[in-house]
């Protein structure tokens, strides 16, 4: 049990440098298990601070250590939720209000034109020092209130008949490219400081 502590400590130390600080990763309703544990998985896997979760059916416990033994959300997230910062919302409006309390711009993820200023995946700037990503429900998508309160909004091309992805593949594709942008920001940053 000790070496186990010591290999996780190990690991944790090497992957510090590299993870997104003040990004937050905010599911609204969702409403398969799996497809949360999924991108739970994701979250942890590409360095995401923290996954926000609106829950209003209550469907998962409110407390975190409550969370981490549901076998419902360990299995899909291959045990990512015990590694990572999961917290749930009664509703969309009491999480915008937390957000924007702490000072997080917003950004809506669908694969239609939503609110005023919308990008295609690539070309948007994920550098913002507090950034909240939210991924909307598997079948309504995101709300009208998320999008009346985020600053834009991003799709991912697609090229198929068919213009969906899951939530799970959704959060993957959308997360890698903002955690790429904000590793290489975070680095040059940190490189400009050190320099003076």
């Amino acid at each position: 049990m000790e070496l186990e502590k010591s290999e996780a400590r190990k690991r944790a130390d090497e992957i510090k440098p590299h993870r997104c600080k003040n990004l937050i990763a905010v599911l609204e309703c969702p409403i398969d298990m799996k497809n949360i544990g999924t991108v739970i998985r994701n979250v942890n896997a590409l360095g995401v601070e923290k996954t926000y979760i609106v829950d209003p059916r209550n469907s998962l416990p409110d407390d975190w250590q409550e969370m981490r033994e549901r076998k419902s959300l360990s299995k899909p997230s291959v045990s990512a939720i015990k590694w990572s910062f999961v917290k749930r919302f009664d509703s969309t409006e009491v999480c915008l209000a937390h957000l924007a309390n702490n000072r997080f711009t917003s950004i809506v993820t669908s694969p239609h034109v939503k609110g005023k200023d919308n990008f295609i995946l690539h070309e948007a700037d994920y550098t913002q020092p507090k950034l909240a990503v939210w991924f909307g429900n598997e079948s309504r998508g995101i709300s009208d209130l998320a999008v009346e309160n985020s600053d834009f909004c991003v799709s991912i091309p697609m090229f198929g008949m068919i213009e969906s992805l899951n939530l799970g593949t959704t959060s993957g594709i959308v997360l890698y490219e903002i955690t790429k942008q904000r590793r290489k920001h975070q680095e040059k940053y940190k490189r400009a400081s050190r320099g003076t």
